[in-house]
C-alpha cells in the first residue's frame, strides 16, 4: 500500500522568503475541507524549480514521453552539489515512480531514497507537474505564483496565499483517492524508489519527446532521438490580443477591419510581446517608444510579427514593401493636376509641366531631372561639393544624406509651385489631386505601419528623407503644402534581412531612430515543431521533430560555409512536411524541397544530403526483374 506520508512531511523547513511566514494559511484549494492550508517545503521547492526552469534562471527540466502518453520525466537540480541531479520517471497512469541520483562529473548513479534530509521528494513533486497541470486550479495558481515571483514577491500576503493553495491542491489530490482530480502516487514504506539504470539511460528509454519547462541535459543526450531543448513559455492569444492598447480609441468599421486577427496556430514570440510592452508602458512619457526594427533570416516570421504587434496594440495594420527602385515619393505620395489645360500663371512653370507630362508625370526623378539636380552618385563621390553647389554654403564633414535632404526640400517646393492654378475650382479648392500612401495614412491616423526590406533600396538617401517623420513629434510637408504631424499612437515597424544578396547596410540615422532593435532568429525547435504541425496538420510529432533537427543543422552548415544562393528555414520545413505526406518518403521529398532550395551548387547539395542522411536514410528501391 502506498505510503504517501513519506512524500508530505510538513515538518521540513520552507525555502526563503516564506521561511518567515506562518506555515498555516487561512485559505484552501477547491479540494480542501478545513478552511486552511499548510505550506509544504518540498512542494514549494518543486514549484520554485519549475518557475526557474520556465524563466531560464535555473537548471533542470521536466517533460513527457509522447510514446506512452502517461509518463513524465524530470531532471531536478539538487542543492547538494554543483554536479548532482535527481532523475525521476513518473507514470501518471498507475503512480509508479523511478528515481536515481546522477553525478554529471563522474556519471555515477545512486539509489534515490526519500528521507528527512536533502532527498525530501521535491524532485518527485517536480516530475509530477505535467500531471498536476491538468487541473485548472493548479494551472491558474501556478501562473499567478510565477507572476508574484517575477515581481520579487512585492505582495507577500497574496503570494503566500497563492502558494498555500498550490500546496493544498497537490496534497489533497495525491492523498485522497476519492478526489475528482486524484493523481496516483505509489511509494514503498522504506522510501526506496526503483532506480533509473545506466542501461536505460544509454538506450534512451526515457528520452523526453515533449518539454514542459527547462532544458534537458542528461536524458536528452542518451540514445537516438530528436533534439530536446528548452520549452517556450506559451503566451495565450486571449492574454495578448488588444491587451497593450496605447489609448482608448473608437475605430470606424473600415479601420476595425484592418486590425489583424491572428491564426489559431500562431505562437506569439517573446520579441513581439517585448515590443508591445515597450510601446504601451512608455505611452504618455516624454520619450514614447514607437519605432522598432526586426532583423532576421527569411521564414523567421518578421512580417507575421509586425501584424502580431498591431494585434497586441489593437491598432490597424498597413505595410509598404521596398524595392531597389523605391523613391521618396513612393512613401509620401504623388500629385496629379486635375486639368491638363490649367495654368500655374507662370510661363516657365507651364513649360515645365508640359515637359513633365511628356516624361510621364510629376514624379520625384522627373522633377529632379528638369531641375538639373545632382544624382546620388555625385552626392556619394563629393558630398561637400554638392552641398555647396545646392546651398551656397560650405559644410565640412557633410554626408550624402544631408545633400539628399536638401534635394528633397527643393523638389517638394518645386512640386508645390507646379501644382498651383490661377483658376480655382468651383468649390474653391486647388485644381490638383494628391494620392495619399498607406505610409502617410498610418502615421497621420495612428496605425501600425510595416516597412519591409528597406535595405534593398538602391538610393541610400531615400529613407533619410523620412527622418523627420520618425521623430516622436515629427512632421513632413506634403506636395500639396499640407503639413502632416505624426499621430502619438503611430508605430513604425521596420523588417529586414541584411544578409541576403541585394540587401545593403541600413543607414545609421535610421537605426538611431529605432527605439528597439530585435534580432529575430529561427524559432526554438519546440516552437518550430508546434508551428509546423499546426500549419500543415501533421500529427506525427516525432517525425516533425527530426525534420526540424535536420533543417536547423542545414541552416547552421550554410551559415558557417557561406552558402547564400538559397535559403533554409521555416518555409522549407513546411514544404518538406507537406511533400512527405504526399510521397510517403521523407528522404525523397527533402531532395526537392529543403535541399534544392538551399543551393544550386552540386557539391554543397551533396554536403547537405550527408546531414539529411544522419536522420533519414534513403529507402531501398526494388531492382527490376
Amino acid at each position: 500500500m502506498s505510503n504517501i506520508n513519506n512524500l508530505f512531511n510538513f515538518g521540513r523547513s520552507i525555502p526563503a522568503p516564506f521561511d518567515r511566514v506562518n506555515k498555516r494559511v487561512k485559505v484552501q484549494s477547491r479540494y480542501g475541507d478545513k478552511g486552511e492550508s499548510t505550506l509544504c517545503g518540498n512542494v514549494v521547492k518543486a514549484i520554485n524549480a519549475y518557475c526557474a526552469c520556465v524563466d531560464g534562471s535555473g537548471q533542470g527540466a521536466v517533460g513527457t514521453l509522447e510514446m506512452s502518453g502517461t509518463k513524465c520525466v524530470a531532471e531536478y537540480k539538487s542543492s547538494t552539489g554543483p554536479n548532482s541531479y535527481h532523475l525521476v520517471v513518473y507514470d501518471m497512469s498507475n503512480g509508479a515512480l523511478m528515481a536515481s541520483v546522477y553525478e554529471t562529473d563522474s556519471e555515477s548513479i545512486e539509489i534515490y531514497k526519500l528521507d528527512s534530509g536533502n532527498r525530501d521528494g521535491a524532485a518527485v513533486i517536480f516530475a509530477m507537474i505535467p500531471a498536476l497541470l491538468t487541473d485548472t486550479e493548479f494551472s491558474e495558481k501556478l501562473n499567478e505564483y510565477s507572476q508574484h515571483r517575477q515581481n520579487g514577491f512585492s505582495d507577500m500576503n497574496a503570494a503566500t496565499e497563492c502558494l498555500a493553495i498550490l500546496c493544498d491542491n497537490v496534497y489533497r489530490r495525491a492523498k485522497d483517492p476519492t478526489c475528482g482530480a486524484h493523481i496516483k502516487v505509489e511509494l514503498e514504506p522504506s522510501g526506496n524508489l526503483t532506480r533509473v539504470s545506466r542501461t536505460q539511460l544509454d538506450a534512451g528509454k526515457y528520452t523526453p519527446q515533449t518539454v514542459v519547462a527547462g532544458e534537458f541535459s542528461i536524458f536528452a543526450r542518451m540514445g537516438a532521438s530528436a533534439t530536446i531543448g528548452k520549452a517556450e513559455v506559451i503566451i495565450e492569444q486571449k492574454d495578448f490580443l488588444g491587451k497593450f492598447a496605447l489609448h482608448a480609441r473608437t475605430f470606424t468599421p473600415m479601420e476595425q477591419a484592418l486590425i489583424p486577427e491572428l491564426p489559431d496556430w500562431y505562437v506569439i514570440p517573446q520579441e513581439v510581446v517585448d515590443v508591445c510592452k515597450h510601446a504601451s508602458v512608455t505611452t504618455g512619457k516624454p520619450t514614447q517608444m514607437r519605432n522598432f526594427l526586426l532583423r532576421g533570416p527569411a521564414g523567421t516570421g518578421k512580417t507575421m510579427g509586425a501584424k502580431a504587434i498591431a494585434a497586441g496594440l489593437g491598432l490597424p495594420y498597413m505595410k509598404y514593401t521596398c524595392s531597389a527602385q523605391t523613391e521618396i515619393y513612393d512613401f509620401i505620395g504623388q500629385i496629379f493636376p486635375d486639368s491638363e489645360n490649367a495654368s500655374t500663371g507662370n510661363a516657365t512653370l507651364d513649360a515645365e509641366l508640359k515637359e513633365l507630362k511628356a516624361m510621364g508625370g510629376i514624379t520625384y526623378p522627373n522633377v529632379a531631372k528638369i531641375m538639373n539636380l545632382p544624382g546620388l552618385d555625385d552626392m556619394d563621390y563629393d558630398p561637400e561639393g554638392v552641398f555647396k553647389a545646392l546651398t551656397g554654403t560650405e559644410k565640412p564633414g557633410v554626408k550624402s544624406q544631408d545633400c539628399m535632404e536638401v534635394v528633397l526640400k527643393m523638389v517638394t517646393e518645386k512640386v508645390k509651385a507646379l501644382s498651383k492654378r490661377v483658376e480655382p475650382k468651383k468649390d474653391g479648392g486647388q485644381s490638383f489631386s494628391y494620392v495619399e500612401t498607406d505610409f502617410i495614412k498610418a502615421l497621420e491616423h495612428g496605425y501600425v505601419v510595416e516597412i519591409q526590406e528597406p535595405t534593398t533600396i538602391m538610393q541610400p538617401g531615400v529613407l533619410v528623407g523620412l527622418n523627420s517623420l520618425l521623430e516622436q513629434e515629427g512632421s513632413i510637408t506634403l506636395p500639396t503644402g499640407k503639413i502632416i504631424k505624426r499621430h502619438p499612437d503611430a508605430v513604425v515597424v521596420v523588417t529586414t534581412n541584411i544578409s541576403y544578396e541585394g540587401c545593403r547596410g541600413m543607414n545609421q540615422s535610421i537605426v538611431d531612430r529605432m527605439n528597439l532593435v530585435k534580432d529575430v532568429e529561427l524559432p526554438t525547435p519546440e516552437v518550430m515543431v508546434q508551428r509546423a504541425m499546426s500549419v500543415t496538420g501533421s500529427t506525427d510529432e516525432y517525425l516533425v521533430s527530426k525534420m526540424v533537427k535536420v533543417v536547423n543543422n542545414m541552416s547552421e552548415y550554410c551559415r558557417k560555409n557561406a552558402i547564400t544562393d538559397g535559403t533554409v528555414g521555416m518555409r522549407s520545413l513546411l514544404d518538406w512536411i507537406v511533400s512527405s505526406e504526399i510521397t510517403g518518403d521523407a528522404y525523397e521529398s527533402a531532395l526537392s524541397t529543403i535541399i534544392s532550395k538551399a543551393t544550386a551548387v552540386e557539391d554543397d547539395r551533396e554536403a547537405l544530403i550527408v546531414i539529411l542522411e544522419q536522420e533519414f536514410a534513403p529507402k531501398r528501391r526494388k531492382s527490376a526483374a
